[in-house]
């Protein structure tokens, strides 16, 4: 159901604090099953499929984001901050979310849109928000929501600055997550 705009409502946010409570008492690095409720759980914030959903965690040493979300994109590579293409890695170095309702058309780093993750290949992100997931006043990972399509019409709605500012909302919740998946950070 298109609200026109956000996708969240109090429930499904609440059902994400939760299911990231319910981790913090397990005490333990969050497995592939656990990944993937994150996903999900996202993912029915705003009306997208858990392919549609990055989280990416903050090396400040090595000054790299990696995926933490999609798992299968961990195991590819990094993401250096110093990249100009990367959005994910302008959001961290800026510390500011981003919309971008015409990707495609946008420059930008392609490499881990080529992993297969289970969808037609032709469908790629066609629009995107980008948010920085903040450690009190540090930015300790980025957190992507797409629209993947054959076309920007095909990928569904554009997000809005509602949307942003509802990602933006989930920060605090998607630091207890990384601090779980990277205790050491």
């Amino acid at each position: 159901m298109d609200t026109g705009g956000v996708w969240m409502t109090e429930q499904p946010t609440a059902d994400f604090a939760i299911l990231v409570d319910a981790m913090v008492r397990d005490a333990a690095v969050p497995g592939s099953e656990a990944l993937e409720k994150i996903a999900n759980a996202l993912g029915r914030l705003f009306g997208v499929a858990s392919d549609e959903v990055a989280v990416l965690s903050l090396n400040a040493k090595a000054k790299t984001l990696k995926f933490v979300i999609p798992e299968k994109l961990s195991t590819i590579g990094t993401i250096p901050l110093s990249s100009a293409t990367a959005l994910a890695a302008r959001t961290a170095r800026e510390r500011r979310p981003e919309l971008v309702n015409n990707f495609t058309s946008s420059r930008h780093a392609s490499v881990f849109e080529g992993v297969p993750l289970g969808r037609d290949p032709r469908e790629t992100i066609q629009k995107i928000m980008s948010a920085p997931v903040l450690r009190e006043t540090r930015v300790c990972g980025v957190v992507q929501i797409s629209r993947k399509g054959r076309s920007v019409s095909d990928a569904g709605a554009d997000f809005t600055q509602k949307d942003l500012r509802a990602l933006t909302l989930l920060s605090p919740t998607l630091d207890i997550f990384l601090n779980l998946c990277h205790p050491d950070a």
